[in-house]
């Protein structure tokens, strides 16, 4: 089953730069996520008024897609958190409205945050899996367990740095307006096993994800500003 989803992903134009059976072993050790906003969650384009810049629902399902799987693993809520080096009005409404547990907003050293942000929630480096798309991220990336670069066409140089300095465990075919953060979603959990059970207990309401409902929306969101 495991080597049709990775053909399927391949064919799309998915890069695995660990092998798969490495990035599965990663997954399987997932207990925390986090996102950075500009590039992942949209084009990455601004107003320049403090707007924001805008999500997509698309996406949006997929985060709540990816901590249910990881609640029916681990039996609790994922800590899950945006890390951005802008404060972004849009990432603070979805983190509140989906029960993400903190929002990091003005960021320009992502690293020193990141550590912080294991060091409070307890959980350690190689337990995060984390999804990005520039060079602010890095050095996190190069920290954290599961890594994830949403593609861009544009970013040939940059991808090539990525792979040749092991920064990624995979690159989207789909850059962040067209959804990668969704594709790399439904990667991750059709490697673990969970796609399908997720999709079938979410689109019938289930005890289970009713359950998860109930612990997620105990949590309240955190902004935190650098």
């Amino acid at each position: 089953m495991n080597d049709k989803i990775i053909m399927l992903f391949k064919d799309e134009g998915g890069e695995f730069i660990s092998p798969p059976s490495l990035f599965i072993d990663k997954l399987k050790k997932v207990k925390a996520v986090l996102f950075d906003w500009d590039g992942v969650f949209n084009d990455g384009f601004k107003t320049g008024n403090n707007e924001g810049s805008a999500f997509s629902e698309i996406d949006s399902m997929a985060t709540n897609m990816l901590r249910y799987a990881l609640w029916r693993i681990n039996g609790n809520v994922p800590i899950t958190a945006v890390m951005t080096g802008e404060n972004n009005p849009t990432a603070n409404h979805l983190a509140k409205r989906e029960n993400f547990h903190v929002v990091y907003s003005r960021i320009k050293n992502k690293a020193q945050v990141f550590a912080a942000f294991c060091e409070t929630y307890k959980c350690k480096p190689e337990e995060v899996i984390f999804f990005f798309d520039d060079i602010l991220d890095l050095e996190v990336a190069r920290t954290c367990g599961i890594r994830i670069l949403i593609g861009n066409k544009s970013n040939l140089m940059l991808k090539e740095f990525v792979k040749n300095s092991s920064l990624a465990d995979y690159i989207t075919a789909n850059n962040g307006c067209n959804h990668g953060l969704r594709e790399a979603i439904e990667l991750s959990l059709g490697l673990l096993g969970q796609f399908d059970i997720v999709v079938s207990e979410r689109m019938v309401f289930s005890e289970n994800y009713q359950q998860y409902i109930s612990e997620k929306k105990k949590i309240e969101t955190i902004h935190s500003e650098g």
